[in-house]
């Protein structure tokens, strides 16, 4: 498996960002949480009181993609990005640096179109939109969003980060607690979509409410 990212958009020094962020926001991973419409992150209650429903988001996507471009296409949705993953349609090589520059060209072309489709998709969901796409063994990360969160850990708990950062398995804790988190979903992954399920239909309640 070849991985690889790339962020060529030169930094705006006057407003402390890069050209171009939110016009494109791309990603893709083979292994990572698959999901049909939606991956992790509650449809309702009072994480997403302002966000827009996102459960059609995989048939949008369907939908709203050239055919020609994908096949299939694996759409994931979380409370901040909704994330593309499609393999090359009809095509398959067996040699890494072909399909790399096969893939490159692809995001060079479908450059515009994808931009156009992600600022759709963002007006429609509220949620900024990753790509990625993968051919034969080989897939390319594109630009994505990378979300900071807050939490407070006693010292066992920072105990366990520091022997994973002593051990060279992560470079920081907070790469640390990445990688715990990622091992998490990776090993709990049926229990997890019975969560996701348990709090869906708890949400339609709620949104339901008693009959008076």
């Amino acid at each position: 498996m070849n991985w690889h990212t790339h962020d060529e958009r030169p930094r705006d020094r006057r407003r402390g960002r890069r050209e171009g962020e939110g016009d494109e926001r791309e990603f893709g991973r083979r292994g990572g949480p698959r999901g049909r419409g939606r991956g992790f992150g509650r449809p309702g209650g009072w994480q997403n009181v302002d966000l827009p429903p996102a459960d059609d988001a995989q048939a949008w996507f369907e939908g709203r993609l050239p055919s020609e471009w994908f096949t299939p296409v694996n759409v994931i949705v979380d409370r901040e990005e909704i994330t593309v993953l499609g393999s090359l349609a009809d095509e398959t090589t067996e040699d890494a640096a072909a399909a790399e520059g096969r893939i490159s060209r692809f995001r060079a072309e479908t450059r515009p179109q994808r931009i156009e489709i992600a600022e759709e998709a963002q007006a429609r969901y509220g949620r900024k939109v990753s790509w990625g796409v993968e051919l034969g063994e080989v897939q390319m990360l594109f630009t994505h969003i990378s979300v900071p969160v807050m939490t407070r850990l006693r010292q066992p708990e920072r105990q366990v980060l520091d022997t994973l950062v002593d051990a060279g398995v992560a470079r920081s804790r907070s790469e640390a607690l990445a990688w715990a988190v990622k091992l998490v979903g990776e090993h709990a992954e049926s229990w997890l979509a019975d969560l996701r399920g348990a709090m869906e239909e708890v949400d339609k309640l709620r949104s339901e409410g008693p009959e008076i």
